[in-house]
This record gives structure tokens, C-alpha cells and sequence, in this order.
């Protein structure tokens, strides 16, 4: 599994460093060179957007897995923003 993270750091301000966003990206093929995986994503709410902290679920499918990390997080990316967020 990949568990990706993302802070915010205001400034570079570590003391005022914080979670925005999680990702976690999951092999469901066995780790075939063509993989499938799940990925779940969570935000935490944005004062700036207006929106709620969520939650959302999608696959990545026949994913080759001999490429850079790079292409796989840019694709479950791509397919998180398709998906209906749920609110927390």
C-alpha cells in the first residue's frame, strides 16, 4: 500500500504545519506486472472553498507496474477526481 500525504506549512511555518489530505493506494492484483488497485482519498474541510471534509473511493485499473510511483499517483489522481465525494 502507498499512503500518500499531504500538509499544508504556512510560510514554511512547521509549528503551523498541518494535514490537508490522505491517499491510500492499494494493490488488489498480487502485485501482477498489470495491476488493479483501490484508492481511497480524504480531505479535511477548506475554510477558503467552502467545502466539507470528505471522503471517496475509486479503482485504478490495468495499471502497468514497472513505471515510476509518479505514473500511478497522477492516474488515482485523475480517477479520485472523477468520484463523487462523500461528506464527513
Amino acid at each position: 500500500m502507498l499512503r500518500i500525504t499531504i500538509d499544508l506549512v504556512p510560510s514554511g511555518f512547521e509549528p503551523m504545519g498541518r494535514t490537508i489530505a490522505t491517499m491510500h493506494i492499494s494493490n488488489e492484483s498480487d502485485l501482477s506486472d498489470v495491476s488493479d488497485y483501490l484508492v481511497t482519498a480524504m480531505e479535511a474541510a477548506n475554510s477558503l472553498t467552502g467545502e466539507p471534509a470528505g471522503i471517496a473511493e475509486c479503482r485504478v485499473l490495468a495499471h502497468p507496474r514497472r513505471q515510476r510511483v509518479w505514473a500511478l499517483l497522477q492516474r488515482a489522481c485523475e480517477e479520485i477526481m472523477k468520484t463523487d465525494w462523500v461528506e464527513l
